[in-house]
């Protein structure tokens, strides 16, 4: 039988990682786990990690930069010398860089009905302070997105088999706002939310995928992790303020579920879609990681505040900046 072949991005920590070590138990011996990150130490660190709980697992290492288009490529080309298919690609890897919190929106709302909604999606109290990458493009959108889109587009070869399915899986957020996102600045130069602007793009772009790819039997959905304390949550407020909230947020639970809070709960949604016919999976729909108030992880589907022509209309834009920086690319080269 043909080993499943997965490839995870951002696997050396968080989320990622605990998906990696719930895969490895789920089929430890027909697997194939590639880990993509950008730091090769970590990714040694976390392979050695999940290698010592399950010392016969098959996991390679590829080390790849998403918000770099030279990295992307080159890691492109390497899965496809590695490998005759890929059956699951989960594009995980994200960044928010420079979190502000508008301490006065904070507590206003740590005092109102808008507690829940407010820790749950970071609605109205939290910014970013974007950054520039080598190739000009805003570096939440190149690492969040945009090389995600490159990376599955090299990958065509590898994913797209009529006679069996593979699976794109997005790690999206409940901070993915309509209200963030603008077609005309679908990169958010302009704006102070790109995390945000870039966690609903995909949710516009997995939409846009499907219609353009499911008769080539790739199949595109995405998840929400709930609220995760991992090291990306971490940096939004200084530590000691964590550990006060932590018991709020152990009691929110009982009222809400989206609180999974540990990367392993958070990490249900992406390990429940593995185990899915992916042509049984809504397009429209975002599935979500949930924990009980008992610990009971358990997903949920919800529809998406997004539309068919605006998620065409993105993937149109990302196939003109696709041609754009891969002509850059190349004349770089030629000049070196």
């Amino acid at each position: 039988k043909m080993k499943l072949v997965v490839l995870v991005t951002g696997a050396n920590s968080g989320i990622g990682l605990a998906l990696c070590g719930r895969l490895l138990s789920e089929v430890p011996e027909g697997l194939q786990l590639c880990l993509a990150c950008r730091n090769m130490h970590r990714a040694e660190v976390a392979r050695s990690a999940l290698l010592t709980s399950h010392p016969t697992a098959h996991i390679t290492l590829l080390q790849m930069d998403t918000s770099s288009i030279s990295s992307v490529i080159k890691a492109a080309q390497e899965v496809r010398l590695r490998y005759e298919h890929l059956d699951y690609l989960y594009l995980n890897a994200g960044i928010m860089p420079n979190p502000q919190l508008d301490v006065k929106a904070f507590f206003k709302g740590l005092f109102s009905s808008r507690i829940i909604s407010m820790f749950a999606t970071g609605e109205g109290i939290l910014t970013q302070q974007d950054n520039v990458t080598s190739d000009g493009l805003q570096e939440v959108f190149a690492t969040n997105l945009f090389g995600h889109f490159l990376f599955a587009r090299e990958l065509e070869p590898l994913l797209c088999h009529t006679h069996r399915s593979s699976q794109l899986i997005w790690t999206s957020s409940s901070n993915a706002h309509r209200s963030a996102f603008d077609l005309e600045d679908m990169q958010h130069r302009r704006g102070t939310q790109p995390y945000s602007s870039s966690k609903y793009a995909s949710d516009l772009l997995s939409l846009a995928l499907n219609t353009r790819y499911n008769k080539q039997g790739l199949y595109s959905s995405v998840i929400c992790p709930g609220f995760v304390m991992t090291n990306l949550t971490y940096n939004i407020l200084p530590s000691f303020l964590w550990t006060l909230l932590m018991p709020i947020f152990w009691l929110i639970r009982v009222f809400t579920h989206t609180f999974t809070l540990t990367p392993y709960n958070g990490a249900e949604a992406l390990f429940c879609l593995f185990k899915q016919k992916p042509e049984s999976l809504d397009p429209y729909a975002k599935y979500h990681s949930l924990t009980s108030g008992l610990g009971k992880n358990y997903t949920e589907p919800k529809k998406m505040d997004i539309d068919l022509e605006m998620s065409e209309l993105l993937y149109k834009k990302l196939l003109i900046l696709e041609s754009h920086v891969k002509k850059k690319l190349e004349e770089a080269q030629k000049e070196a």
